[in-house]
């Protein structure tokens, strides 16, 4: 808490404490007197000391040091610094502290030492003077301080309880618990808390127990948390009858201190320093009333106080300028079917008044009227300018005219209806044409337009219809209020049809429609295109292309199209619209709706343009029927004729989305796009943009292959789920099999031909070369010489022996000595040497010695040296060369095979290049001996 610096203007006891003495400027001053007293009820000490008489005379600025000591601390709780002028007064100086701790609880000392301002030397410090707390006293037990205290939210308390001696305090404790800082002795205990808050209970309860059980072991207190009062919002003071004076004000906030604590409110009148004699009440805001008297003039303060704090509102007026009027009453009318005479009656008489009216109308709208016209006792004002048979609700507030203050509380309302009258306005009428045999029949509607009103509680409608070229007699129907159409015949002339609205006073004015005549060519009307419009969320837009020569636009269509009659509207749009929004609380999504738009000139009606929408657009109702598949081996046509693209669907039908199930995740299907269905798996998407377009053929599919398609129809709203598919099989492709006979069949035929034709050609063109091993030569008696078989050359003679050169013919020495002139014949450029014996020819030869020759003869099969013995056939040794007769019979094979290489074989030509290889030509059964081997 704040310390508080006060001089309080009583004199105290003083007692002398010590002498001393300070020197300045040759002037001794006497002694300090300290005396030391404490308020409880607001934990204050109360210090005073006096300097002495000669001190004052000096009129010496002095400074003074105050020390304050509790006895349980060991250090000062508290030094400050007082500087104060000593005058001639001689009265005694003082100085009040304020301490956080109830002055019961503990003992406080003071001690005080002064100086000269302009000095730096101290005098020395008073003996310490000591106020005693509770604690040094002989309780009958313990005791809590503050025992009972209002305390502001928001500030910090602190609380002690003061056992008695030879007691320790066992416990100390707040209820409800909050978060409190303790410190203790044996014989005191304090508890602090920090910024109190208001709790839900209506008090804090505080418990204090010794060490000890019996009753005079405990002590309680309680203390409330409240905050001190709101300044006074909205205070004013008036007058409504010059009499009596009124102030008002707002309560404020709640302070959380009820009864005996709860905010006091006091009124005082600053000119006549009198207390206001008025009772204070508060409800939804406080007020208090007087009576004026002769005073004009106020200046009120009004208090409002509580335990915690006081705050005051001012108000200073004139009471002829704060005049608040009593609300009007008895309010009474006379009325024609346009004027209303309203009358009331005020209660301040005596006072001029200004008045206002609010009128109501029924469309909700409020309008103001004024009036000045006041008479002491009632007052009247006249409204015109009013709808007949309508009502309307009025009252009326006034206020001062001079010195306007506020307006008085309203009257109660009062309701008035008008006076029947003539039907203001006209109806609204339209018409539908249906040609029948020798005539036409018309559906006149009409409905009241905004600008009409009946005026009367009955109405009824009168409907008339003559021709406008011979001026016949006009023909005319009644209808009650109930009906709002009905249906005339007429023939082909021209018509003129009106419709009136008719009540109690008189006829409306009437609405005419002209009916051209009958050309009996509809074709223009036929052959209108009828355009597809959006919807949106406010209702359907439609357009049009507006022409200069007709003065209104007239919309029609059908709220229900699929109803017979199906509760045809229209609309009226001005020359200057070509576009409207066209609403209905009957417009649903799904349905369509049709407009016919009619220009009109002279009451004549002209077809312009048709339209077609939707609110909003669905997925199609049904899904197409396929109704025919054809297949073949890589493609399937799907057509589904009979599916409906007119008002029947949910939405225009844009076109058609034919899906295939592929065999591919990537549908590489030509002309198809990838499409993922919720569960992730995977379809080919046509799209046909056409919704006249029911035929559709899938190319590029895989023949012997099983696919699944859905045809589905697409709107502006979507398509419905793909659920059901169409399951086929694509045929088998016999142009496959014919390409496998091509590929596979015939080619095998050719193979198996040529490998038999292979066998006779390589019979004929390349015979195979006998292997000597499997030489019938071998089967005679034979030795061997290691692993080879060796046949003596005695025991046969070959057919022919081919030698490349004539050096290795020479070698062959036994053949060479057959012929003494050997003939050498060149065959295809190939020169070689022949030795042959003639078996077709028997001749006798003449055995001669031969002699014993050693030889080789090599190839792959004979690799090994003979002795050749003498060959026991005969064999003549001479050939003359003389006999032609004798010529040479060469056997020429078709191919030469070398024998070191069995696979390759040469040509004649291809042999002349290797001239020095032996070559074994054939090997035929031989003659020996004349026995056939």
């Amino acid at each position: 808490m704040m310390n508080h610096f006060m001089v309080l203007a009583v004199l105290l006891p003083l007692r002398t404490c010590y002498t001393t003495y300070l020197q300045q400027e040759s002037i001794v001053f006497p002694v300090v007197y300290l005396n030391i007293s404490k308020d409880l009820a607001l934990q204050r000490l109360l210090v005073a000391w006096d300097v002495g008489k000669s001190a004052h005379d000096a009129e010496l600025a002095m400074s003074f040091e105050i020390q304050i000591l509790r006895t349980d601390e060991t250090t000062t709780v508290w030094t400050e610094f007082h500087n104060v002028t000593l005058d001639k007064s001689g009265k005694p100086l003082h100085w009040i502290w304020d301490s956080d701790l109830p002055l019961e609880c503990v003992s406080h000392s003071v001690r005080i030492r002064s100086k000269a301002e302009v000095s730096n030397i101290w005098s020395q410090w008073s003996l310490w003077e000591t106020v005693l707390g509770l604690d040094t006293s002989n309780n009958s037990g313990p005791q809590i301080f503050p025992n009972e205290k209002i305390v502001e939210e928001g500030s910090d308390i602190t609380l002690c309880c003061i056992g008695r001696k030879g007691q320790i305090i066992k416990e100390f404790f707040l209820v409800p618990s909050v978060y409190v800082f303790n410190r203790t002795n044996s014989q005191v205990r304090f508890l602090t808390v920090k910024n109190v808050a208001h709790q839900e209970v209506p008090h804090i309860s505080v418990y204090c127990r010794e060490s000890c059980n019996e009753e005079q072991c405990y002590d309680n207190a309680v203390f409330f948390v409240g905050k001190p009062p709101d300044t006074p919002n909205d205070f004013s003071c008036q007058t409504q009858d010059m009499r009596t004076v009124t102030c008002t004000w707002s309560q404020g906030g709640d302070t959380y201190l009820y009864g005996h604590h709860s905010p006091k409110y006091s009124l005082s009148e600053e000119f006549s320093k009198k207390t206001v004699p008025c009772t204070v009440s508060c409800s939804e805001q406080c007020s208090c009333s007087w009576d004026i008297g002769q005073q004009r003039i106020f200046n009120i303060t009004m208090t409002v106080e509580n335990p915690l704090g006081k705050k005051t509102a001012m108000d200073v007026f004139d009471v002829t300028h704060r005049i608040y009027p009593a609300a009007p009453f008895q309010l009474w009318e006379k009325c024609t079917d346009t004027e209303i005479t309203l009358h009331w009656k005020h209660r301040n008489k005596g006072i001029e008044l200004f008045c206002q009216i609010e009128v109501l109308q029924p469309n909700g709208k409020v309008d103001l009227h004024n009036t000045s016209d006041t008479h002491l006792h009632y007052s009247s004002i006249t409204l015109g300018g009013l709808q007949p048979y309508t009502e309307y609700t009025a009252r009326v507030h006034c206020g001062a005219a001079k010195h306007f203050w506020r307006w008085s509380e309203w009257s109660e309302a009062l309701t008035v209806r008008t006076k029947e009258g003539i039907p203001s306005g006209k109806l609204d009428i339209w018409r539908e044409i249906t040609p029948v045999l020798g005539g036409r029949n018309v559906t006149l509607f009409w409905k009241q337009a905004p600008s009409f009103r009946a005026n009367d509680r009955s109405i009824s409608y009168e409907v008339t219809w003559e021709k406008v070229e011979d001026g016949s007699k006009p023909e005319s129907v009644s209808f009650s209020s109930v009906y709002n159409s009905t249906r005339i015949s007429i023939d082909n002339h021209s018509y003129r049809i009106s419709v009136m609205a008719k009540n109690n006073v008189n006829y409306s004015l009437p609405s005419v429609l002209i009916i051209p005549r009958a050309t009996g060519n509809n074709r223009s009307t036929k052959e209108l295109k009828e355009e597809q419009v959006n919807g949106t969320d406010d209702g359907i837009f439609i357009s049009w292309e507006p022409r200069q020569i007709y003065d209104s636009y007239i919309i029609d269509w059908c709220n229900f199209p699929m109803l017979q009659p199906c509760d045809l509207q229209w609309k009226r749009f001005g020359p200057n619209t070509s576009s409207a929004l066209i609403n209905s609380a009957a417009f649903v999504p799904g349905v369509r709706y049709h407009f016919h738009i009619h220009g009109s000139v002279a009451n004549r009606a002209s077809l312009l343009e048709k339209k077609t929408g939707y609110l909003r657009e669905l997925p199609p109702l049904l899904d197409p029927v396929v109704e025919k598949v054809e297949l073949t081996f890589n493609a399937v046509t799907l057509s589904w004729d009979s599916y409906p693209t007119n008002e029947s669907q949910s939405g225009f039908v844009r076109g058609y989305h034919v899906y295939v199930s592929p065999m591919q995740e990537d549908c590489s299907l030509k002309g198809s796009k990838k499409h993922v269905l919720p569960d992730d798996s995977v379809l080919c998407k046509y799209t046909i943009e056409n919704p006249e377009e029911k035929r559709y053929t899938v190319e590029h599919l895989l023949p012997n292959t099983k696919y699944k398609l859905v045809v589905k129809a697409y709107t502006g709203g979507g398509e419905t789920p793909i659920v059901n598919f169409i399951h086929i099989d694509t045929p088998f492709n016999s142009n496959t099999l014919y390409l496998l006979v091509l590929l596979v069949i015939v080619p095998s035929l050719l193979a198996a031909i040529c490998r038999w034709k292979m066998k006779w050609v390589k019979e004929c063109c390349c015979p195979v070369i006998p292997s000597p091993n499997k030489s019938k030569v071998l089967s005679f008696k034979e030795f061997k010489i290691g692993p080879e078989k060796v046949l003596k050359i005695s025991d046969c003679t070959p057919d022919m022996l081919a030698v490349d050169n004539k050096a290795e013919a020479q070698k062959l020495h036994p053949w060479s000595q057959l012929s003494s002139m050997p003939r050498e014949e060149k065959i295809d450029g190939h020169n070689s040497s022949w030795i042959y014996p003639n078996e077709n020819e028997e001749r006798d030869f003449t055995p001669t010695p031969t002699p014993q020759i050693h030889t080789w003869f090599e190839n792959f099969a004979y690799s090994s040296h003979l002795a050749v013995e003498p060959d026991p056939c005969q064999i003549r040794e001479t050939l003359e060369a003389s006999k032609p007769e004798l010529s040479v019979v060469l056997y020429q094979p078709h191919y030469y095979f070398d024998i070191f290489n069995d696979n390759a074989a040469a040509s004649p030509r291809e042999t002349a290049g290797r001239k020095t290889s032996v070559r074994y030509i054939s090997q035929t059964d031989v003659h020996c001996l004349g026995r056939r081997l």
